[in-house]
């Protein structure tokens, strides 16, 4: 896989990188998407190209309307399925019961607890059996992702993680939606650059780093633990 890393860092064309990763771990190849205006590029290169991924995404149950009103025009447009993973009932019932329904703003470790519950341990369930998990990652999203490369070996998890929009530009980005005509999320156009649950994101102001919106009431890096 050493020499595929090189190769996979230097291509600049997504379809042919995600081809050359599925003939190399077929039937092992995952993309995970929340619908962002990124992940949005990315299912578009994948269905359009007949790229033999399985795509998933994680309802945490605290999404906007307009997340779900986009799955279901994403899911009409293409004709593609995709799995819905849902946190562990027992979980949330726990935390519900014995912290309430929105203890995320009471502390950062309160709102990390819920991230894992609602989102990390979904994921790990959803990775299970992948070699190669596709993301949506930009540099310019957040600080601890200005180093992140194309193609990482991910040694928590087990496999590689596969950034292809890490050097995309916000402009390169909506470019593509623009040209090729790909569902997005209309609360994008209200403000909301990153989008997450409903209680944990608003729309940030002219000039306000992007993901501002996202536990705006917090002051430490912002990571819910999906890419940290």
């Amino acid at each position: 896989m050493k020499d595929l890393t090189g190769i996979i860092a230097q291509q600049t064309d997504i379809a042919t990188g995600i081809r050359m990763l599925t003939e190399e771990f077929p039937g092992q190849v995952v993309f995970s998407t929340s619908f962002g205006q990124e992940d949005q590029v990315l299912a578009d290169i994948i269905w359009r190209n007949h790229l033999p991924v399985r795509v998933f995404t994680l309802d945490t149950g605290r999404l906007f309307q307009e997340t779900y009103d986009l799955m279901d025009l994403t899911r009409a447009r293409y004709k593609q399925p995709f799995d819905v993973y849902f946190p562990q009932t027992e979980a949330v019932q726990n935390l519900l019961r014995e912290k309430g329904t929105n203890s995320f703003y009471d502390s950062v470790e309160n709102r990390k607890e819920c991230c894992h519950i609602r989102k990390v341990e979904p994921l790990g369930r959803a990775l299970q059996g992948a070699k190669v998990w596709i993301t949506g990652l930009r540099a310019e999203q957040s600080e601890n992702r200005h180093d992140m490369p194309v193609l990482e070996w991910d040694g928590h998890r087990g496999l590689y993680k596969y950034n292809p929009l890490i050097r995309w530009s916000f402009e390169e980005m909506i470019a593509y939606l623009k040209a090729n005509n790909v569902p997005y999320n209309k609360l994008h156009d209200k403000g909301f650059i990153s989008i997450g649950c409903a209680p944990c994101t608003r729309a940030i102001e002219p000039g306000e780093h992007p993901r501002a919106g996202r536990w705006w009431w917090e002051l430490s890096k912002k990571e819910c633990g999906l890419h940290s």
